[in-house]
């Protein structure tokens, strides 16, 4: 691990959360039976994973150094991504006695969230040559 993988997971995490609080901010008027925020941001930021785990591959037709797509698929995606704040509202959500609103919360988002990362992944397939595989080195899948 070297410093400039570091900084570039770093510079990605920052920017991943910057990202997360103004999407969650300007969704904030949507909020109120759900919170569609985090939901907006779980479904693109798995979309985004799974568009650039497949489209960025070495040996495809659009590689980045693996610096980069750490920078993206663990920086940028696990900073923007929310599942701690998802954890805490769907808590939130069960603990007011809105078990509908909550199953409903859990059940979507994981479904969307599977269903976006399926969907960058055919997208970015398509551009690289019918891809299979997403995750080419073991951490790119901590994101």
């Amino acid at each position: 691990m070297s410093f400039s993988t570091l900084f570039m997971v770093t510079l990605g995490g920052a920017l991943g959360t910057l990202a997360r609080y103004l999407i969650s901010f300007v969704a904030l008027p949507l909020d109120r039976a759900l919170p569609w925020g985090t939901i907006i941001v779980n479904v693109t930021g798995c979309a985004l994973i799974g568009f650039i785990g497949t489209l960025t591959l070495t040996g495809g037709r659009h590689p980045l150094s693996e610096d980069m797509r750490l920078f993206v698929m663990v920086g940028l995606c696990g900073g923007y991504t929310t599942f701690s704040a998802f954890s805490l509202q769907t808590f939130d959500l069960l603990r007011s006695g809105a078990f509908g609103r909550a199953a409903i919360n859990v059940l979507g988002s994981v479904v969307l969230c599977i269903g976006a990362v399926w969907l960058g992944h055919i997208v970015a397939a398509y551009f690289n040559d019918q891809a299979t595989q997403i995750a080419q080195i073991e951490i790119e899948e901590e994101a």
